[in-house]
């Protein structure tokens, strides 16, 4: 089956889906290609945001259960599981239901730079396209240390979240906001949880007192966070996980019931065969693009975690602003005019930023002024029953703008986006210092924080 159409999306993300609808419904013949039925959606629906926030919701709400751990956990991966089945048919239907474009299950690579090819296992065909956009996303980094093979009780962030067997134990291999994200979660379930990360503190690219708050936060939880620390190699039978590893040059064992790789992520570029058509790729593996998410072949776009911007699904909804503004002639909208982002990871308690910490535009010549604020301060910290965080802000001496926050504490998920406004609207930080805010908030704490820059 060889053919011709307007456009091919490689990849079900979160670009490429809302970029086939929008295509679609100006008439244009449009097929989106998805390796797995299993990411309709892509990675945020499936194996990313929603499934993990769900997961650390219901840990959040183990105190309020009766249930023992074994059987809660269990009924909380099964609840996870029901969501995101819906949440991908969905996904799946939305597009699917554009009568102008075509939902492909197979693995696509590039024969020529309009030309490609897809293998659905059964059968290949070639399918001809004026316009081709990559959306193929990341996945879970693997070292190389022997014994270290995704299965049975090794587990990436991806495959971790549909083990219903509750793991008593569980060692993590990286100190990242993932493996940190995972391991407040599984300690509030009730896991005995042990990061191994050869860093020799949390979160080295943050400010040194947040990094301290971070830590003394996760060890309340009860978290052995082991410094200094390599793997050198890895067995697993099928009771256990035995992880051999060296701590500031001293050979140890740790045995636990499951072990989770938490190194980072890297782009899914290998089946694509893009030097087939001449795309360029980065040193890191990623698909190079200029402000218009356009590749050196300018018909062909890659949007998302493949083109090495932030990986957030937020962002990935950008990308599609931005190719749509390409697309529709005008491109007024470009990643050069793209605003400040925030992030937020769903640690204990949640850690929010945005633009620049203090060292960071200590580094950058800014003359600045710092404010800083503990949670315990925080009048709904104490009602929601966790108290541990800071609030931290950094201004601009000279012109009282607002450079970064900080904001590692319950509900800053929230309360960082009102930072966000303010700077996106280039107001002084004392406009944050003075608004008038609900009480009992937690952004209400943002009156004291600006409230007190020096």
């Amino acid at each position: 089956m060889n053919r011709k159409v307007d456009n091919i999306i490689i990849g079900f993300g979160k670009a490429g889906k809302t970029l086939a609808n929008y295509l679609g419904n100006k008439g244009e013949n449009t097929v989106l290609v998805e390796k797995s039925s299993n990411m309709y959606g892509g990675t945020c629906i499936n194996v990313g945001c929603i499934p993990s926030k769900f997961l650390a919701t219901c840990a959040d709400r183990k105190a309020y259960s009766n249930a023992d751990n074994k059987a809660y956990y269990k009924d909380s991966v099964v609840g996870k599981k029901n969501l995101i089945a819906k949440l991908n048919k969905a996904n799946y239907d939305k597009v699917e239901s554009n009568e102008n474009v075509e939902v492909l299950d197979g693995t696509a690579s590039f024969k020529d730079d309009h030309t490609i090819i897809v293998d659905n296992g059964s059968d290949s065909y070639e399918i001809f396209a004026e316009k081709i956009f990559i959306n193929t996303g990341t996945r879970p980094f693997i070292p190389d240390v022997k014994g270290l093979e995704v299965g049975n009780r090794i587990h990436t962030s991806e495959t971790l979240m549909n083990l219903e067997e509750f793991p008593e134990t569980l060692a993590i291999l990286g100190s990242g906001f993932i493996g940190l994200e995972f391991a407040a979660t599984y300690a509030k379930f009730g896991t005995k949880v042990t990061i191994i990360d050869n860093g020799d503190r949390l979160l080295p690219r943050e400010d040194d007192d947040v990094a301290e708050v971070v830590y003394e936060s996760y060890k309340s939880l009860g978290v052995d966070i082991l410094f200094n620390s390599e793997i050198n190699h890895v067995e697993q039978s099928d009771e256990k996980v035995l992880i051999s590893y060296t701590e500031n040059g001293d050979s140890k064992e740790l045995r636990a019931d499951a072990l989770l790789v938490a190194t980072g992520r890297r782009a899914n570029i290998e089946d694509l065969h893009v030097e087939n058509a001449g795309v360029q790729v980065s040193e890191r593996g990623f698909i190079n693009v200029n402000d218009h998410l356009q590749t050196n072949k300018p018909h062909i776009f890659a949007m998302g975690d493949i083109n090495g911007g932030p990986q957030f699904t937020y962002v990935s909804l950008d990308d599609y602003r931005i190719v749509k503004s390409y697309l529709d002639g005008d491109g007024s909208y470009s990643r050069k005019e793209r605003q400040g982002i925030a992030f937020s990871a769903f640690l204990h308690p949640t850690f929010s930023k945005v633009g620049l910490g203090e060292k960071d535009a200590r580094e950058k010549g800014y003359n600045v002024r710092v404010s800083k604020l503990p949670v315990t301060a925080i009048p709904k910290a104490k009602i929601l029953g966790n108290q541990a965080g800071i609030y931290k802000a950094v201004v601009d001496a000279d012109t009282d703008q607002i450079l970064g926050a900080v904001l590692f504490g319950e509900e800053s998920h929230e309360v960082i986006n009102i930072v966000v406004t303010a700077m996106i609207a280039k107001q002084p930080y004392t406009v944050l210092a003075n608004q008038i805010f609900t009480h009992p908030t937690m952004a209400e704490a943002l009156n004291d924080l600006f409230g007190s820059v020096k």
